[in-house]
């Protein structure tokens, strides 16, 4: 590409310059990925993953977390089973939480060693997804547009942060984006294309129920590549894709309890009207069609959100475009605005436009009509095929766009690196950064309970033998760090003399005796962007 006056990105770059780059950008990122892996302690999802994986592992089947689908655990799983934790659970009645909390803390094992283990293979599956963003913006906008793409996902923060850690939202993601990728190149491989892309839309939906709301559109999307004149071939195609992922659903669940033995250790509640036929229309196992279940009860549930300092009752619809401002790069935000009107004004792109736009549309219009308003990692796809939209920029003939998009690109590389290794509460220089990602949100974009360790790492070194009163938004246990401390909440206020350390999640939601604490006291120290402690 030739812009008078400006620069020229026909020129072929060498061999090993491109590899080298790319080698480069996931290193950073695995780099980033890894120090926070060791560095973090449980955050409040992860135990409920690993113990579902432990049960994998030790042949007790499917008795815990119905609602999410086995295939992400079993990733998991594979680090789990890496780090030779000692499981004994065969009688254990108790709910999921209690027996993820029992494979850390109360099975003798290193609870950092077997966390670490259980979060690797989460890491390495986001880094090659890397690769998959890599591929998807070359093709469409050239190597140098792959770059650009590779370097706003590899430092994006919260790809970083939720790339990490053994959750569910990064892999989903990853799959989804994948599944659309290789329904882009079905255009011209179909035989090929179309059954791998069922598979990755397989796995999306075998990790995750959230991807059930991509399903008609990438279906609509196989049929598109295929050519809806041919209308046979396209109706095939769209088949194809389809039993590809109900195979993929059903082989994770062989795979988690070859016997199918469900048997829920839960209330399964029971789901009527539209909800209920949709359940019962699912080609899926039992016990999927019950975590959809157990999925609808959560969204009947009167959850509390946080935003901007509020505290309110339910859901907004507009809490994830507004998280999605305060913790998504500048940079990121408007190269991926740019890039969606590249796609729509460029010619030669507007092929893919459906590709690109639609799913992520669909998928956050359906995250913002769920009734959790928890983060920005029920929206995680959206810097990820941001990411590749954002390279499409160097498709358009403006002479300017190599120094612009790279100008930006360095600024995200820059935000990114100012905020390591604290990526969780990472929020922009519009909001102030993640020291101040408090003020605006809650929960897992700021505070998921984290930095327990650090916690305890910091009272040894700044407060050794002080009384520590603790109110922790977490899974982890204090005490397994050497933390001892009392809930300041079960006591009369003049009782609660010396530390007093709230989690930041705990204090923005704070009523009653919390709230009448916190008044009294003097903020003296802060833990990781989500821990604050107070003098009284």
């Amino acid at each position: 590409m030739w812009w008078p006056g400006g620069i020229s990105l026909r020129r072929r770059a060498p061999g090993w310059l491109v590899p080298l780059v790319v080698g480069v950008l996931l290193a950073q990122m695995a780099v980033a990925m890894v120090t926070a892996a060791v560095q973090q302690t449980p955050t409040i999802d992860e135990p409920v993953y690993v113990g579902a994986a432990a049960d994998y592992l030790h042949g007790y089947g499917l008795r815990h977390n119905p609602e999410h689908p086995p295939l992400g655990k079993l990733i998991v799983a594979a680090g789990v089973a890496f780090s030779g934790a000692r499981v004994d659970g065969a009688d254990f009645a108790g709910g999921q939480g209690a027996w993820g909390r029992r494979v850390l803390y109360g099975s003798g094992n290193d609870a950092g060693q077997v966390l670490l283990a259980a979060r690797l293979p989460v890491i390495v599956l986001t880094l090659l997804f890397g690769l998959v963003v890599f591929a998807f913006a070359r093709e469409l906008a050239g190597v140098w547009g792959g770059l650009a793409a590779l370097a706003l996902y590899a430092f994006s923060p919260d790809v970083i942060a939720h790339g990490s850690l053994a959750t569910l939202d990064v892999p989903v993601a990853g799959f989804l984006l994948t599944s659309v990728w290789l329904l882009w190149r079905a255009r011209t491989r179909p035989r090929w294309c179309l059954p791998l892309a069922g598979v990755a839309l397989g796995a999306a939906v075998a990790t995750k129920m959230s991807a059930l709301a991509a399903v008609p559109v990438l279906l609509g999307l196989a049929v598109l590549s295929v050519g809806p004149r041919r209308w046979r071939r396209a109706v095939l195609g769209a088949a194809v894709v389809a039993v590809a992922a109900i195979a993929v659903v059903w082989a994770a669940y062989l795979l988690a309890d070859p016997r199918l033995g469900w048997e829920p250790r839960q209330r399964v509640p029971v789901v009527a009207g539209r909800r209920g036929l949709l359940v019962a229309l699912l080609p899926f196992p039992e016990a999927y069609r019950d975590g959809m279940r157990v999925q609808f009860a959560l969204e009947n549930h009167p959850w509390q959100g946080f935003l901007f300092g509020r505290v309110y009752d339910g859901s907004r619809w507009y809490y994830l475009p507004a998280a999605l401002l305060v913790k998504t790069p500048l940079g990121l935000l408007a190269l991926g605005a740019a890039g969606a009107v590249a796609v729509l004004a460029v010619r030669r792109l507007r092929p893919v436009a459906p590709y690109l736009l639609l799913p992520a549309a669909v998928l956050l219009a359906a995250a913002m009509a769920g009734a959790r308003d928890f983060g920005t990692r029920y929206a995680v796809f959206l810097p990820v095929f941001a990411a590749v939209a954002a390279g499409c920029v160097l498709a358009v003939r403006w002479r300017w766009a190599p120094l612009a998009v790279g100008a930006l690109v360095v600024w995200v590389a820059v935000s990114s690196l100012r905020t390591y290794p604290y990526y969780l509460p990472y929020a922009n220089e519009a909001f102030g950064g993640p020291a101040a990602t408090r003020r605006h949100l809650h929960d897992s974009n700021v505070d998921w309970g984290q930095d327990l360790g650090r916690l305890a790492d910091r009272l040894r070194a700044r407060y050794p033998g002080e009384r520590v009163w603790l109110v922790y938004k977490g899974s982890g246990v204090p005490s397994y760090y050497g933390i001892d401390a009392r809930d300041p909440r079960g006591v009369p206020v003049a009782a609660v003399r010396g530390l007093l350390v709230v989690s930041d999640s705990a204090a923005a939601k704070a009523r009653g005796r919390l709230a009448e604490l916190l008044a009294g006291s003097r903020e003296v120290d802060r833990v990781g962007h989500s821990i604050t402690l107070y003098r009284r």
